[in-house]
């Protein structure tokens, strides 16, 4: 997760973390309710075992 208190030395530095929150924790790691309060990747999985 991100740190809200975490100043960058640039604005690359941080578009760089805001980038990874969101590809790498947010989008894959949060359970998402249109997916059964699954994340993404369980949900995935889930799905190519049928």
């Amino acid at each position: 997760m991100m740190d809200n208190n975490k100043v960058f030395a640039t604005r690359e530095e941080a578009k760089k973390a805001i980038f990874e929150y969101i590809e790498l924790f947010y989008n894959r790691k949060r359970r998402h309710c249109s997916l059964g309060y699954l994340s993404p990747l369980e949900y995935e999985k889930l799905n190519l075992t049928k």
